[in-house]
């Protein structure tokens, strides 16, 4: 398929005579930098599908999407990543003493409200999602442009920003809804529809495993969700905040959209769970086998890190043998006696490390997280544990720590970091480095580049 001539933006499904119409928006991203990582809102997508599912006309306006064609883009990375097209901004005022450039990251703002305004007929409902929530200016810019487009059109605001800070989406968003957490809980999905006014309808069968990716013309890549939610409980992460429970999907139903996806071109799919490697029989193996036998153009990519205890020698060579190109470690720290994850043993590491290369996997394509940042971490660990991984022969990465309300760590980070944290989420940006002590410094991440480097 290729991309519609812009600005235009289609309605897909709608039943009956006077169907509701609700358009979802990813916003733009507003940052220091921005990188696409196979990027999707997997969180509106699930939504979108659960709407047309129960008989509402959906449409997607993606701003982290090239969505038009004859739209100037950065040329694309490997595998589909990339850099965003970016517009320099002021940075908002609480930001303003880093003295560093703050921009949107996206499409043209002005070419983005040219197409809504063509969106013939006009939404019954706008729903605007979000993901970091340092990042709801540009939710709330969205919000704001649905309200002068369509004044009568009932404004929704989802995702992490609503969920983890309510109380500052309530007094912010120009919203008639903030729905917290997901939408598939049975109150989230009651409040909307009566919020519409409308019957409520029961929910679809797969709610919150099923994308409605069609919505993208012309992908250049496709998220895998097999599951929802993460049966660990790292400190650090609110994954049981925005998904308390922990559910799969039977193989039949992402094999079936992987393979929709395929016919449309897309042979790079990027895994989105938080726990890939659990009861990987439910759905992983079979996904596994269909690429080593059927499919074999498909490459696979792991952005969110896997649990190296898992990594069984059987797994990674089912890994291998099933199209893993793109492999993501999470060692966090070589500090191994006191970890903030499932305890890893140093021999859990260096097993799972070993099985990987002896399955086959080159040493560039394994790329380790090493936490930077938490509250009163010794820096000297990371180091360490930097040091470490180049011993391998991986390629390690520093994962920047983001404060997240409602993970455990939340109440230690509010004590380490001298910003309000807990009041104004843009201080929870980890390129500004809220709980390192000094923050951040040019002389300092130069040093640690070179140190990723080896």
């Amino acid at each position: 398929m290729t991309r519609p001539p812009h600005p235009h933006i289609p309605w897909s499904g709608g039943q009956g005579v006077r169907p509701l119409r609700v358009l979802g928006i990813n916003p733009w991203i507003t940052d220091f930098a921005a990188f696409n990582l196979w990027s999707r809102p997997v969180g509106l997508l699930a939504c979108l599908s659960m709407l047309r599912s129960a008989g509402a006309a959906v449409a997607l306006m993606d701003c982290l999407d090239p969505t038009w064609d004859g739209v100037a883009w950065p040329r694309p990375g490997r595998y589909g990543t990339g850099h965003y097209p970016k517009t320099e901004i002021e940075p908002p005022p609480a930001l303003a003493f880093t003295g560093r450039r703050y921009s949107r990251y996206g499409l043209d703002r002005d070419m983005v409200r040219q197409g809504l305004a063509r969106l013939d007929p006009p939404p019954d409902a706008v729903l605007v999602s979000s993901v970091m929530t340092y990042w709801y200016p540009g939710a709330l810019d969205a919000l704001e442009m649905a309200a002068g487009l369509w004044p009568d059109a009932t404004r929704i605001l989802g995702g992490p920003y609503p969920t983890l800070c309510a109380q500052h989406a309530a007094r912010h968003a120009r919203a008639d809804l903030l729905v917290h957490g997901a939408l598939e809980r049975p109150e989230n999905w009651t409040r909307l529809w009566r919020t519409l006014g409308r019957e409520v309808p029961p929910l679809p069968d797969g709610a919150g495993l099923r994308l409605a990716l069609d919505l993208y013309p012309a992908p250049e890549f496709a998220p895998v969700l097999g599951s929802r939610g993460c049966p660990f409980a790292c400190d650090y992460c609110a994954s049981r905040a925005l998904h308390p429970g922990f559910i799969q999907s039977d193989p039949g139903p992402v094999l079936a959209s992987m393979e929709v996806e395929q016919m449309r071109g897309v042979r790079d799919f990027a895994f989105y769970d938080d726990a890939l490697l659990v009861a990987p029989q439910r759905w992983l193996w079979p996904v596994l086998d269909a690429v080593a036998t059927r499919w074999p153009e498909v490459r696979l990519h792991t952005p969110n890190a896997m649990h190296v205890r898992s990594l069984t020698a059987d797994t990674c060579r089912r890994l291998k043998a099933g199209g893993l190109t793109t492999v993501r470690l999470g060692l966090e720290t070589t500090d191994f006696d006191h970890r903030h994850d499932i305890k890893l043993t140093r021999r859990e590491w260096e097993t799972g490390a070993a099985n990987l290369v002896s399955a086959g996997f080159e040493l560039a394509d394994i790329g380790v997280y090493i936490l930077f940042g938490l509250p009163g971490q010794d820096l000297a660990q990371v180091e360490q544990a930097v040091r470490h991984v180049h011993d391998f022969g991986f390629r390690p990465h520093l994962a920047h720590y983001t404060p997240i309300p409602g993970s455990p760590m939340f109440n230690a980070a509010c004590l380490a970091s001298p910003y309000p944290i807990a009041e104004e989420p843009l201080f929870q940006n980890n390129s500004i480095w809220p709980c390192v002590p000094g923050g951040f410094a040019w002389d300092k991440a130069a040093r640690w580049k070179a140190l990723l480097r080896g």
